[in-house]
């Protein structure tokens, strides 16, 4: 199961809200690439596709094709606005190695 906390849901709430996207999913995936392997990726989708999981978790509903939710069960997604840094933060405890940048991950 993928979660997503109380910050990141209100964020993600609120960029809906900005550009019109009430209703959408969030999709969330895996792609092959990045200094460390693999990176993430999120965007707004009108309906999953017949392979994908669902999740809804503080009234977001996301979905997650069956490739990428091996490399992200149990991730948790957080929302951080620090100093130098302001985005969707990945909580994966699959992950055993991160880039520099911190943008992408190995497993």
């Amino acid at each position: 199961m993928i979660t997503i906390t109380d910050r990141a849901a209100l964020k993600v709430k609120e960029i809906q809200s900005a550009e019109g996207l009430e209703g959408q999913l969030l999709r969330l995936c895996v792609k092959g690439g990045g200094c460390a392997g693999f990176s993430y990726d999120l965007y707004f989708e009108d309906k999953p596709t017949e392979a994908d999981e669902q999740f809804e978790c503080n009234g977001v509903k996301l979905c997650v094709d069956e490739m990428s939710l091996q490399y992200l069960d149990a991730t948790e997604i957080d929302y951080v606005e620090e100093a130098h840094r302001e985005g969707f933060k990945f909580n994966n405890p699959n992950v055993k190695g991160t880039c520099g940048c911190g943008s992408s991950f190995s497993t």
